[in-house]
């Protein structure tokens, strides 16, 4: 039988929130906060804010509950996020009631939303490919470094997969035309720099989550015998 644990499905409801949240935030705003380096404007989308709570959060689950685990959560926030993304485009292309079309109007919600569908193609690619190279990176150091050091593999596995998160998703999105493309090396760079800012600066609170769950959960998952091919769905 497999095994019960109290606080995955709390996890993963929490990874699978942060996850659409952040897709529909990077289609409302593009921030700038009027910081330019070496003539590279400081700008980013909204959902750069909270996105990178995923992948602590994809941390969490590979290092106390190894990669399977994590694997069949990353593919509930796949399905999630295409779920998202459809409905929106459903909602869309339905007529809209005519008060609502005074007061709103079509043309205010194809503004904000009418290019989710863009950034849900760029998301999930990039997503798929990301948040399996941080789980991968993170489980094999985990045995490379027998347990020890864990900042070391949130860290590192962060900077890969999140180099491959955002190359991935603003050249596809930057592609179909939901960005700019004078603006995709500022927001590639920007991103990439304050995604893994936010991870070795949340550091210290993902080690002590780290501790108290495998406390709680009485587990510590080695990945020594494990397949890790993402297209399989048991745990």
């Amino acid at each position: 039988m497999e095994r019960r644990y109290k606080y995955i499905d709390l996890i993963t409801v929490l990874f699978v929130t942060v996850l659409l949240m952040s897709n529909l935030l990077s289609s409302a705003k593009i921030i700038d906060v009027g910081i330019n380096i070496g003539g590279l404007q400081f700008a980013f989308d909204a959902g750069t804010l909270v996105f990178p709570i995923s992948y602590i959060f994809g941390d969490i689950l590979t290092e106390i509950y190894g990669y399977r685990r994590s694997r069949r959560v990353i593919w509930s926030g796949f399905f999630a996020t295409a779920l998202m993304a459809f409905f929106i485009w459903l909602a869309g292309v339905l007529p809209g009631e005519a008060l609502w079309q005074e007061s709103v109007g079509q043309g205010a919600y194809d503004l904000i939303l009418g290019s989710i569908w863009k950034l849900a193609i760029a998301s999930l690619i990039a997503y798929f490919f990301g948040e399996f190279v941080n789980s991968y990176v993170l489980a094999r150091m985990k045995i490379l470094t027998q347990g020890r050091r864990v900042w070391t593999r949130t860290i590192g596995s962060t900077i890969a997969g999140q180099a491959v998160d955002t190359l991935a998703f603003f050249t596809i999105a930057t592609a179909l035309g939901a960005f700019p493309v004078e603006l995709m090396a500022a927001l590639m760079v920007t991103n990439y720099v304050l995604k893994v800012g936010i991870e070795v600066v949340l550091t210290p609170v993902t080690l002590q989550v780290i501790r108290l769950l495998k406390n709680a959960e009485q587990e510590d998952v080695f990945d020594y015998n494990t397949d890790f091919n993402p297209f399989r769905f048991d745990a």
